[in-house]
């Protein structure tokens, strides 16, 4: 019988909408892959978040349940300020579920999935909008993400509500005709868009749906509407700021480094955002090499914890098994 000597660990990638948990070991086999529903303590509530990540490690762990965690990596949406992640540390740790835990915000798995690179930057642009940044000496860059308090603009649901917006002010004479108007109408079969929000407010129409009207908006902008290209313009301004502010924090402008570009907004490669923004980060930092994330963030996760684990950037043959272990 051959004797084991890989050590186990468990990494999580907490989402707004789902928690992806993979089992894997060091010699980088992917043991297991389980997904379930959020664990972020802002959508949830914290007792609720940290029950679901138990229940989901216990089913990865379920292939080798007898084999100690040495170490559990969570990075989950809601970590954003120090005092969140300090206790979210505690909280995790006081699980019991492994020797070490790491907790921190679901943006360093994403970044870590897109490069290997020790300098970079992610900035993400799914349903909402973040950044993060590093630096090989440890150092990090981030921002508190809580939407309009802290200065937040953009993100799919801010532009799907921008399209409803300027539909209605189209509409009903205040504001500057759009093709958005007919676009939004016709989306959702109604006659006018002011019957779609009021669809919306009612109930007829789920509240959910309204997201769809961030495809609308790119469709329409790219086929050259002046208002809707003037929020893709404005959404590519804020992925600028958030790459100028995250790198400059570090000392990056001038040096080499990594930006990755992650969440559904960004992975979509809208060519009139994308280009976009390819020409700010060039003419920015020209010396920075621009990536658009096509790994999953949990390949992250389970590469921080391997790092973790060997005390440094774990051997590119290692990283290579563990992503081939983790498709898209």
């Amino acid at each position: 019988m051959a004797v084991v000597t890989a050590v186990l660990y468990a990494a999580a990638d907490g989402g707004n909408s789902k928690t992806d948990v993979v089992l894997g070991d060091t010699d980088g086999r992917i043991l297991s892959r389980v997904t379930g529903p959020t664990t972020s303590p802002h959508a949830v509530g914290l007792p609720a978040a940290l029950a679901q990540l138990a229940e989901l490690v216990g089913k990865a762990r379920a292939v080798a349940p007898d084999r100690p965690l040495a170490q559990l990596s969570v990075y989950v949406a809601g970590a954003d300020l120090p005092v969140e992640v300090e206790r979210l540390n505690a909280e995790v740790g006081a699980l019991g579920l492994a020797e070490r835990v790491t907790v921190d915000n679901d943006l360093f798995a994403l970044l870590r999935a897109g490069t290997a690179e020790p300098d970079a930057v992610g900035v993400v642009c799914g349903a909402g909008i973040n950044a993060v940044g590093r630096r090989a000496d440890g150092a990090t860059s981030r921002f508190p993400a809580l939407g309009q308090l802290t200065g937040d603009w953009g993100g799919g649901q801010h532009l799907a509500a921008l399209a409803l917006y300027h539909a209605a002010r189209d509409e009903d004479g205040r504001g500057p005709a759009t093709a958005l108007t007919d676009a939004v109408r016709l989306h959702f079969g109604r006659s006018t868009v002011e019957d779609v929000s009021i669809a919306l407010h009612l109930g007829e129409l789920p509240a959910g749906r309204l997201d769809e009207l961030s495809q609308v908006l790119f469709t329409v902008a790219a086929a050259g509407d002046p208002v809707a290209s003037r929020v893709v313009r404005r959404q590519a301004d804020e992925i600028e700021a958030l790459v100028r502010v995250a790198a400059g924090r570090l000392g990056l402008l001038d040096q080499r480094y990594t930006v990755v570009l992650g969440g559904g907004v960004l992975t979509a490669r809208h060519p009139q955002l994308h280009d976009d923004v390819a020409a700010r980060v060039g003419a920015l930092s020209p010396h920075a090499a621009l990536t658009v994330l096509d790994a999953p963030p949990v390949a992250g996760a389970a590469l921080l914890a391997l790092d973790a684990l060997h005390g440094a950037p774990c051997p590119p043959g290692l990283e290579a098994a563990v992503r081939r272990g983790i498709p898209l």
